[in-house]
């Protein structure tokens, strides 16, 4: 019977070696939505991006756009113009600090309590200036861009003309850091940040708990312009948006995760013009209806793509807004 028992161990043993132990799904690769451009998606873009008479702009590098429809989980699909076109973006990168924060705060090195909450809220909801330069110290202002280079992120990288980026208080005063490739003192490009929603979608940030905390900070925008304004999705019941956006001067951006009657995509504008702003409550407006409308095959149509990159550096600004 001894002899049953430990030839059964040894087998099960043998068989445990032998097969492949399934992934984990909080530690399987995400799929990589950089490599899965949608041709009829990309398309559809494109024609309404020429519909509303922004193709030069898009020549230009004045307009760089990021859209990925994740209606079908397993398979996230991108459409992208000038998604690695590095560009000042203003308020933008405050999810930067938000993500660092959240890193700090599962290290046990930043409390969660109500006024870090509420402090984070602020800086995110509303675009608190104060509130984003308050968090940036509590941080500490080195520790942002070392999340946004590491392998766990790779949200600033440049294999890819750069992303995310933080290298000024949103205050008066100097840069502290501008970034390696363009001198940004606040700076973003479309994939990046489309990364970033990804991840969060996925509870890729910090943990899946912190992502919650995270697209709850980032939920009921208070600021009705660009996107929001576009869907109206202040006062639309149907429209969960998870938001941040940006201006000052000529630049405009505005990013969300958006969930609406049954499909979820993510949403980027980046722009460089005095009308950025009123493009991107059009744009929105165009991309929902493309996730809305079915296309004639929701099969993603594997295509080499080569972004726009950018080369043209912007100065900082001593004044932020949303």
């Amino acid at each position: 019977m001894q002899n049953k028992i430990r030839s059964c161990i040894l087998i099960f043993s043998l068989l445990a070696i032998a097969l492949p132990a399934s992934a984990s799904p909080l530690t399987a690769p995400l799929p990589a939505i950089r490599q899965a451009p949608d041709h009829q998606l990309q398309q559809q873009l494109e024609q309404r991006i020429a519909r509303l008479h922004l193709s030069q702009a898009v020549r230009d590098k004045r307009l760089a756009i990021a859209l990925v429809d994740l209606s079908n989980p397993a398979t996230p699909a991108l459409a992208q113009v000038n998604g690695d076109e590095m560009m000042y973006a203003a308020s933008l990168p405050k999810i930067a600090v938000l993500l660092t924060a959240f890193e700090l705060i599962q290290q046990g090195k930043l409390p969660l309590n109500e006024e870090t909450r509420t402090t984070m809220t602020r800086m995110i909801r509303y675009s608190s200036n104060a509130d984003a330069t308050a968090m940036i110290n509590m941080v500490g202002k080195d520790y942002i861009n070392q999340v946004m280079e590491s392998p766990k992120y790779r949200l600033y990288d440049p294999e890819h003309n750069g992303g995310l980026w933080v290298g000024k208080e949103y205050a008066q005063g100097v840069p502290f850091h501008r970034d390696p490739l363009h001198h940004l003192s606040h700076g973003a490009t479309a994939i990046q940040v489309a990364r970033f929603y990804y991840m969060l979608e996925k509870g890729r940030l910090v943990s899946p708990r912190y992502s919650a905390e995270m697209k709850e900070i980032m939920s009921n925008p208070g600021i009705n312009h660009k996107f929001v304004k576009g869907l109206d999705a202040m006062h639309n019941p149907d429209i969960q948006m998870y938001r941040k956006s940006g201006s000052w001067r000529n630049w405009h951006a505005d990013s969300a995760l958006i969930e609406h009657h049954g499909h979820s995509y993510i949403a980027v504008a980046l722009a460089d013009d005095p009308r950025g702003g009123v493009w991107m409550t059009k744009l929105i407006r165009e991309m929902d209806d493309i996730i809305e409308s079915p296309r004639a095959s929701f099969v993603t149509a594997r295509v080499s793509a080569s972004p726009a990159r950018g080369d043209q550096s912007r100065n900082s600004s001593s004044v932020h807004l949303m």
